[in-house]
């Protein structure tokens, strides 16, 4: 007791709020008071029975009290469900574990400000709680919940991870939903592409290397929140107001600048913007020689890191975030060139990439940083169909162990690593080992957390595989293949109405976007509205721009809608397809055709061929269009096969 009529004590505290009461005060005053009621006796009842009190009523809202956060949480899920019944009341539920001080007055405390903030995110029929909640619910299996990721909330000192319990009937919020109601932290920031000064156009490569490089770096800076490549380089060429890429990318600052090269000498212009204002918080030109290139880009970024320390609530960074690779600038300027190349993301670009990576290492095969863009590239190639998988990936291997021997502090080698070890050698808890390393490495890379859910897809942990791949997005909201994946973790969670609004989001976007087409077809498929997926196959296979392309999800669709004069249409195409195309791998094209028309026989036939070439067969476990055969003893044969049933 700290003062007379005081007590400091620990409790978990919930706050509940009607939504829309005053709106529905105005419209209807007798229903909004019989919806308050109503919300009242269920909270009454339902915090009795879980030992809990309430202590304050706020004319459409409550805070209540519980000794402990697992009878809290029971307590909100049972509200949840009672509110759900005729006749609804929409409300909104937040839940802390915090100090709370009781006064005659009332509760107050930092548990309560906590429990306040977190309900104001949550949404109608949500229930959201702290880290410190789930800590104590995370081993009750009647209280499943996943993260939304670390938010800012008003007059609290550090971001706090907030969760949504996902038992059945609650709404559960996207992370993108309650950025909206944050705004950006001042721990984020956007590197845009430096512009290229030097009188040689072709020097964009460079210009654009220095970039990417600022960005690597600065990912490494412990609760610095970093838009990763692809969106941040949507605005190249692009004369947007600074005000309105922060709101795009949800960051509160820039990074933007020039490179101009001449010579040995290279001139790199700096200047860090609040996006609140285009104020300019720092500015700064730094001339130097070529060699010395790793150190300005490490000078810049220490900079940007300790302008912003006080707000990440770190001490002054003093240690390295780049490091010199190499000495040979010829070498790092092909690296740089197989980077512009790479990420072109086109099969022509990916094997000019090659070409680079392979001759920067003739150069200086000591240089760690081209292996993992030829392991990457190599990978491409596999997963792609554009190489046969038994010659890229032993070769994307090789790459990969030989860039760890060199530089074991690469997040993008311990990926490609993991990529070959999942796709190629089945090696699942090798590929857990190297994806763990690589999250270690830099947590705030989007293309580790994509990677990282494409394994989580592969052995049914699908929920994670969400909550991966949603990070992903906060990383990088403009990039559509990880938007996409998005999409796929929807689908394959079978969170299809989820699965086709991502869909849209990436065809808003780019409506040439294929891959969108095919996961909002199949999503369709799955809610029972065939006639909308097969359109939807239909313009994924124009697309194509090939009669005989496009094959698998149509013929599926069109198997499942009892067209099957249409669907054995699309089986010879494939094989007219397969005469033509050698190197291409199309076992899963025919085994999706099969599995609509309900010919296991000749599902399995190709299943085993697809073992046998070790091509698109991990996605066994989590994709729909399996899921008619897992009950056949076969199906879980090639499972077992693959590593991924025991």
């Amino acid at each position: 007791m700290t003062k007379e009529g005081r007590i400091r004590t620990l409790a978990a505290v919930m706050f509940t709020d009607m939504v829309g009461y005053t709106a529905l005060m105005q419209e209807d005053e007798q229903k909004a008071k019989e919806n308050r009621d109503r919300h009242r006796k269920v909270l009454e009842e339902s915090a009795l029975k879980h030992r809990g009190r309430i202590v304050q009523y706020y004319g459409d809202g409550t805070l209540s009290i519980f000794g402990s956060a697992i009878e809290a949480a029971r307590c909100a899920v049972e509200i949840q469900k009672m509110l759900r019944s005729e006749p609804k009341v929409p409300v909104r539920i937040g839940l802390h574990v915090g100090d709370v001080v009781n006064e005659e007055e009332g509760v107050y405390g930092d548990g309560v400000n906590v429990a306040s903030r977190i309900e104001s995110l949550s949404v109608p029929g949500g229930i959201l709680v702290s880290e410190r909640v789930f800590d104590d619910i995370k081993n009750h299996p009647e209280l499943p919940a996943k993260s939304l990721g670390k938010f800012e909330l008003k007059n609290v000192k550090r971001p706090v991870e907030v969760f949504a319990l996902t038992n059945a009937g609650l709404a559960v919020p996207s992370s993108q939903e309650l950025r909206t109601k944050t705004g950006p932290s001042f721990r984020s920031i956007a590197v845009l592409p430096f512009v290229n000064m030097s009188a040689d156009a072709e020097n964009e490569y460079f210009s654009d290397g220095i970039s990417e490089e600022l960005i690597n770096a600065l990912t490494r800076v412990d609760g610095l929140h970093v838009t990763s490549r692809t969106s941040s380089f949507a605005f190249k060429g692009k004369q947007e107001d600074i005000r309105q890429i922060g709101a795009q990318l949800n960051v509160s600052t820039v990074l933007e600048g020039s490179v101009r090269k001449a010579g040995d000498k290279v001139r790199i212009t700096a200047q860090l913007v609040n996006t609140a204002d285009g104020y300019h918080v720092w500015s700064e030109v730094f001339d130097r020689r070529l060699q010395d290139i790793f150190e300005v880009q490490d000078e810049i970024s220490r900079k940007i890191a300790n302008r912003m320390r006080e707000k990440l609530a770190g001490s002054e960074i003093k240690e390295p975030l780049v490091r010199s690779h190499t000495r040979d600038l010829e070498a790092y300027n092909l690296h740089l060139k197989g980077l512009y190349y790479w990420n072109k993301w086109t099969p022509e670009d990916i094997n000019k990439a090659l070409q680079c990576f392979e001759e920067a290492i003739q150069k200086d095969p000591d240089f760690a940083l081209p292996y993992a863009g030829l392991a990457w590239s190599y990978s491409y190639l596999g997963l792609m169909g554009q190489m046969p998988s038994r010659e890229v990936f032993p070769k994307a291997k090789e790459a990969a162990l030989k860039g760890l021997e060199l530089d074991e502090t690469l997040a993008e080698t311990h990926v490609a690593l993991g990529l070959v070890k999942m796709f190629y050698d089945w090696d699942w808890d090798g590929a857990f080992s190297s994806f763990d390393r690589a999250l270690k490495l830099n947590p705030g890379a989007a293309d580790v957390h994509k990677s990282y859910a494409m394994y989580l897809w592969a052995v049914g942990k699908l929920e994670e595989a969400v909550n991966e791949s949603e990070l992903a997005v906060q990383l990088d909201p403009l990039s559509l293949p990880i938007r996409n994946h998005l999409a796929c973790a929807y689908l394959f969670a079978g969170q299809n109405d989820e699965a086709i609004e991502q869909s849209d989001k990436v065809l808003e976007m780019d409506p040439t976007f294929r891959s969108a087409l095919e996961f909002k077809g199949m999503a369709y498929l799955q809610k029972g509205e065939i006639d909308r997926s097969i359109e939807l196959f239909e313009e994924y296979q124009k697309l194509t721009k090939d009669p005989l392309k496009g094959m698998a999800g149509l013929g599926y669709a069109y198997a499942r809608a009892g067209r099957l004069e249409e669907a054995r249409e699309c089986l010879e195409k494939l094989k007219r397809r397969e005469q033509i195309d050698k190197n291409v791998g199309l076992s899963m094209d025919f085994a999706a055709i099969y599995a609509g028309l309900g010919d296991s026989d000749k599902v399995f036939y190709y299943l085993e061929k697809a073992y046998e070439q070790r091509y698109g067969i991990l996605y066994l476990k989590c994709h729909p269009a399996w899921n008619d055969l897992r009950a056949d003893p076969r199906f879980r044969n090639i499972l077992k096969k693959i590593g991924l049933e025991k």
